[in-house]
């Protein structure tokens, strides 16, 4: 291989690169890993993976780990699923808690979105 023709994209300085990105993400997703062993198996310090998280994605680690939950917990809701199954499969300790998050952002609890889109 050549300089300057590597396979991946250069990410922007002070980013993560795009693999990294790839995996921190699918571990925000798919594991009950904190954001500073996220940062870690990135062999980074917490802050400078933050840092470059949020100059990827706009957003900081958590807060984007929280966005990705209430999408999942949309598409759960949408299905026949119960409320407490849909909390603990998004990661949330308890149903009280997802509702409280739920609420915050998406405006409404969950049983009255769900209602809201047609399910009962």
């Amino acid at each position: 291989m050549h300089p300057g023709t590597s396979q991946e994209p250069q990410p922007t300085h002070g980013a993560l690169t795009p693999a990294r990105l790839r995996q921190a993400q699918e571990l925000m997703l798919r594991s009950s890993l904190s954001i500073i062993e996220i940062a870690g198996v990135c062999n980074l310090t917490r802050s400078h993976f933050s840092r470059a998280f949020k100059v990827n994605t706009g957003l900081s680690p958590q807060a984007w780990r929280l966005l990705a939950r209430m999408e999942k917990a949309k598409r759960l809701l949408i299905t026949e699923a119960a409320i407490t199954h849909v909390s603990l499969e998004c990661g949330f300790c308890d149903q009280a808690h997802f509702t409280r998050a739920f609420s915050r952002l998406v405006g409404q609890p969950p049983k009255a979105w769900r209602q809201a889109q047609g399910h009962p």
